[in-house]
């Protein structure tokens, strides 16, 4: 089993790739080992083009060994036909015999039915390496399949006395709070999640563009809480440059790139009516980013995976409070004269 683990641990390793590229597809990493080397590999890398396991496959020099030969994927191969042909009729086609899977497929259209084919083609197939590792690549794309929501990273940066914005302002502009190192790294963040979502406030006080400026990168399809539609149509928000969804109680048409979403903001379940807003669009995961209020709406309704804060050396004397909340402690990292703590939700 070892030498298994060996190997779907580089699937695991190869599959990281393709974070904030694959959406809505999972992250899967293949190799095929041939006596005890590795002969080919290949990740999933965008939506719409071949899977790893086509990738693999197509990367080994001589195909003869392949009958020979031994393919270890992170996730079961799919068996069904979406954007690409099935990958376990593929694997059947090059004639091999022996298959490694980390983790079987959530998805009902796969759910055992890219193993079963393997099965029934003759194929020997070892399901279950290094399964928990695998499950956790894939934290975004199991809790959209099994919950029915996406994956909700909270975010904030907050100051040395715990504020995460002033009381008062001068202008309508950011107020730093964090060095121009974490503010790269959380554009990193946002590059690599599919969604950013913030309130009203955040982009009156800010107007905020929430794309991937300072690193490269997709930036995230942005989900603004407008319960009364207050926000200007000359704010950054409106630009049509990415997907752009509106959560309000107003009914408006949608336009290019614009979505107006409406939920009833008179129920104690708003967190909730906004996840099925996400999951209607097919959004795997997102980063809450503000304001305080909208963070401690989903804090309230326990309704979040991760968290990451960072904190800054500013101080503002008076200004509104980071919101309160429990998690358990992943890692903590310092970058330069910022702190940044990486929290999990031990009772989602």
């Amino acid at each position: 089993m070892k030498i298994h683990e060996k190997y779907i641990s580089r699937c695991i390793q190869i599959a990281k790739n393709g974070l904030g590229t694959t959406y809505p597809n999972p992250l899967v990493g293949s190799v095929i080992v041939f006596e005890d080397k590795i002969i080919g590999e290949g990740w999933h890398k965008i939506a719409g083009a071949p899977h790893a396991e086509v990738n693999a496959i197509n990367s080994v020099k001589d195909k003869n060994r392949l009958k020979e030969a031994t393919i270890y994927v992170s996730l079961e191969p799919c068996s069904h036909f979406g954007k690409t042909p099935p990958c376990a009729d593929l694997i059947i086609a090059n004639g091999i015999k022996k298959v490694v899977i980390g983790s079987t497929d959530p998805n009902p259209k796969v759910a055992g039915q890219g193993i079963k084919k393997l099965m029934e083609a003759g194929c020997e197939v070892i399901v279950g390496v290094l399964e928990k590792a695998c499950e956790d690549l894939n934290k975004r794309f199991f809790t959209f399949q099994n919950k029915k929501r996406p994956f909700i990273f909270l975010k904030w940066a907050e100051t040395a006395d715990g504020s995460i914005a002033p009381e008062h302002r001068e202008k309508k502009a950011p107020v730093w709070i964090t060095n121009e190192l974490s503010r790269q790294l959380a554009h990193k963040m946002r590059a690599e999640e599919q969604a950013i979502l913030v309130g009203t406030t955040t982009v009156l006080d800010d107007n905020p563009s929430l794309t991937t400026r300072n690193w490269h990168g997709t930036s995230p399809v942005r989900i603004i809480i407008d319960r009364e539609l207050k926000i200007l149509q000359d704010a950054s928000v409106y630009d049509k440059s990415v997907k752009t969804i509106f959560i309000t109680e107003k009914e408006k048409a949608s336009e290019e790139n614009l979505f107006f979403e409406k939920i009833d903001f008179l129920s104690p379940s708003i967190s909730e009516q906004i996840c099925d807003v996400l999951y209607k669009h097919e959004i795997q995961s997102v980063i809450i980013e503000g304001g305080s209020k909208t963070l401690s709406t989903f804090i309230k309704a326990n309704l979040w995976d991760e968290a990451f804060i960072f904190k800054g050396k500013v101080t503002f004397g008076t200004g509104v409070k980071a919101p309160e909340f429990y998690g358990t402690i992943i890692s903590e990292i310092t970058i330069k004269d910022n702190q940044l703590t990486h929290y999990n939700n031990t009772i989602s």
